[in-house]
């Protein structure tokens, strides 16, 4: 009975969206990375951690650059493992202490360079990430792309999607086909009652609010995330003659319902 509650909201609420109609967006905020150098107002490095998408960040120069108006996030092979052990080194940047994004639309054109264990990924975190810890407050991964793939992952995370048993009910996650060797905009909108995930401005997956409690937390203020990463349980093993490879970005655009 609990499964059929479950969906009968999520189609009752799909139904309302509908007969609601299209929601018209205005530009709050974009970046285009159009200087010589990144906005450090807005972005900082990403640092390194101990989890599978941040263990190989680094804080190196050439690992995030600005060129030809796109940031540029990199994965390379070390070249002294004497200074530091990782045998290879990435690059990412985010908005975390520095810029919140409201509950509203983004979009990301990006090209990925593929290359095996290549691993970059476009995401949202709590921006209160004190108050809501992981994963109380949610994940919204708006891209991740595993080694030359010809399609992306678009998933959101919870506490019901990971200690729940909510994975499948209603389905979390979904792929979107791309442009494996050209420029692809990646999107997310996040409504008081759903997410929609986008490639390409076509919708891939809706996400539903059903009103079980902790299923759905993450209508809040967001910091984003982009990096590029090397290896991992998911990705796996990474082919050092693949290497360097980059995820070029050449706008992220935030819009907030008109």
């Amino acid at each position: 009975m609990k499964k059929i509650a479950i969906l009968f909201a999520a189609a009752v609420m799909s139904v309302s969206a509908a007969l609601a109609g299209p929601t018209k967006w205005r530009l709050a905020w974009e970046d285009n990375f159009n200087s010589n150098r990144l906005d450090t107002s807005v972005w900082g490095r990403c640092t390194r951690g101990t989890s599978n998408w941040d263990n190989t960040m680094s804080d190196r120069e050439d690992l995030v650059i600005v060129r030809d108006g796109k940031l540029i996030l990199r994965g390379i092979v070390n070249p002294d493992t004497s200074v530091d052990h990782s045998p290879y080194l990435t690059g990412g940047v985010w908005t975390k202490n520095r810029k919140s994004f409201a509950p509203g639309k983004i979009e990301i054109r990006a090209r990925l360079h593929g290359a095996k264990g290549a691993w970059p990924a476009l995401w949202l975190l709590p921006y209160d990430y004190r108050k809501y810890r992981w994963p109380l407050g949610g994940e919204i991964d708006i891209m991740e792309r595993l080694n030359n793939n010809h399609f992306v992952y678009q998933t959101v995370h919870s506490d019901y999607t990971q200690n729940r048993g909510g994975d499948k009910n209603p389905p979390h996650s979904t792929t979107g086909a791309i442009d494996r060797d050209g420029f692809n905009v990646y999107g997310v909108e996040i409504h008081p009652d759903r997410i929609v995930f986008l490639v390409n401005g076509k919708e891939t997956m809706t996400y539903p609010a059903t009103g079980v409690d902790g299923q759905f937390p993450f209508y809040i203020d967001q910091y984003l995330l982009m990096d590029m990463q090397l290896g991992g349980d998911w990705v796996g093993d990474v082919d050092a003659g693949d290497l360097p490879v980059e995820m070029e970005i050449d706008w992220v655009r935030h819009y907030l319902p008109e």
